[in-house]
Parts: structure tokens; sequence; C-alpha cells
């Protein structure tokens, strides 16, 4: 299923007014379980980093720009940067950021492929960005090079544990747009060593709890609107009846330890020299 024309979708429909786009970034909290995992990493660095002035933050592959307005929200004295391949979601996000007021967030288009400002960042965000891109290790040398010393790399993306919904050989991804399934523990770290960072932390997420919560608040929705946008009318009413389960499992699932998952979350740092 190709996943960018229901995101158009979503888009067109909640970019229409300030207060929607807000509505829209609030469901995208609460209902991504990713975004649970990643907040509360963002927090731990802003702790981490609670008496550094001036810090730089790329957003890379910002999308819908939900993280960089967390952040900007939440650090009024940092400065953030988010950028994307797709034009249409850069000058929306310009156009949101500034009627927002958030005046500590710009938005650039560009490819990671080639994107590269050295020794420019401290932190680097990258969200269910890396299945969507071929050459991974090309990309991995660019953040590294990007970031300063001490800085750290956070990334989301799906394992090789049934991530893009493949759970069994034979299993098309879920996400037409990906260009692998998952990444493995071990590769994603090596792949990292090898672009130049010393220090990498990775860790599973989407255990149990967190399967079950992403087919009943992410799969079968977008599996509806696949076949029809007509859905898009009981979505809500759909969201009434699942939310306490989702949010449960949620939680839950970001408080365990899991020894499998379908999702990743790695941290990679660079070293001061």
């Amino acid at each position: 299923m190709n996943y960018d024309p229901i995101k158009e979708t979503l888009g067109r429909l909640f970019n229409r007014f300030a207060f929607t786009r807000r509505i829209f970034y609030y469901l995208l909290d609460i209902l991504l379980l990713r975004t649970w995992h990643i907040h509360r990493e963002l927090r731990q660095f802003s702790l981490s980093k609670s008496r550094v002035n001036g810090i730089k933050v790329l957003d890379a592959g910002s999308g819908f720009g939900q993280y960089s307005y967390f952040l900007a929200r939440k650090n009024p004295a940092w400065s953030i940067l988010g950028t994307d391949v797709k034009a249409e979601e850069i000058e929306a996000c310009r156009k949101f950021f500034k009627k927002a007021g958030l005046k500590n967030t710009s938005f650039e288009e560009g490819d990671l492929t080639t994107f590269r400002i050295d020794n420019a960042f401290d932190l680097i965000l990258s969200v269910d960005v890396m299945e969507h891109i071929e050459p991974d290790e090309q990309v991995f040398s660019h953040f590294y090079h990007s970031l300063k010393s001490g800085g750290m790399l956070l990334i989301s993306t799906p394992s090789d544990q049934g991530g893009s919904g493949v759970e069994s050989h034979g299993d098309e991804s879920f996400i037409g747009e990906h260009v692998r399934d998952g990444y493995g523990m071990q590769e994603i770290t090596e792949k990292l060593k090898r672009a130049g960072f010393e220090q990498v932390e990775a860790k599973y997420t989407y255990g149990k709890p967190g399967k079950i919560s992403w087919r009943l608040s992410m799969k079968y929705p977008i599996q509806l609107l696949g076949v029809s946008k007509l859905f898009l009318i009981l979505l809500p009413f759909y969201y009434l009846l699942i939310m306490p389960f989702a949010l449960l499992l949620n939680l839950a699932d970001v408080k365990i330890k899991h020894k499998s998952g379908t999702g990743l979350m790695v941290k990679a740092f660079k070293n001061v020299s």
C-alpha cells in the first residue's frame, strides 16, 4: 500500500487553519506509539542540556513538522532546522510555524543523501526516514559530519523483527514507499560505526503491546482509507471505541524493556575530540 497519498489527504484536511493543524499534532502525539518513545528520549536529552545555551537541532525528514513543534515549544532558546525532500511539506510547515509565532524554527527543502553542514548540530532527529532511503550509509556519514563533537543522533525506524508489517517470509511491506522492511540491531549499529560514530545504543520498541496498538490505531484505519476516503467520516467513531485500549497499550510499550520488537530506537554519539 502506498502511504503518501493518504498522508497528503490528511495534510490537506488539517492544513487549512492553524488550530486544525494543532489538533492534528495532538492526535499524532497520542496515537502514534513512536511519538511516545521519541518524546521520552527528547525529554531526557533536554534535561542533559538544560544548562547549555544555543542548542541546535536538525529534524532530518521533518514531514508534518510535529517533532520540530514539540522541541520549539519546549525549548524556546534552541534553534531547530527542519528539512524534507517534499517541497509542499516544507511550505506548509513554514506557513504554520509563522502563524504559531515560533521564531526559533526554520524549514529548508533538502535531500538527506546530499545534505551536510559540518559541525553544525547538537542533535539530529531522524524519525521513520531511513527505511525510505537506499544509500543509508551515505546519509549516516552526513549525519556524523553534521554533528558537533559530543552531539547525538536519534533514530526511530522499523526493525527486522516484523517491522513494516512484514511478519513472515513472503510478506510485503505495509508501506509501499519503504526500500527496506527493517534494520537488524547489529546491522544498523555496524553501519553507524562505519560512518564514524564511536558509541551506539539500540533498543527495541513496538513489543507485544505496541504491535496490538499499531494494528488498532494505525494499520486498520489506513487500510480502510486505502479502500475509500469516505472512511474518514467513520474514523472519529472508530477511535472513540479503541482509544482507551490503544493508550494503555502505548503506555505499557514505553515502560517495558523488550527482548524483541517491530521498531528500533537508536542513539549514536559523536564523541568529543
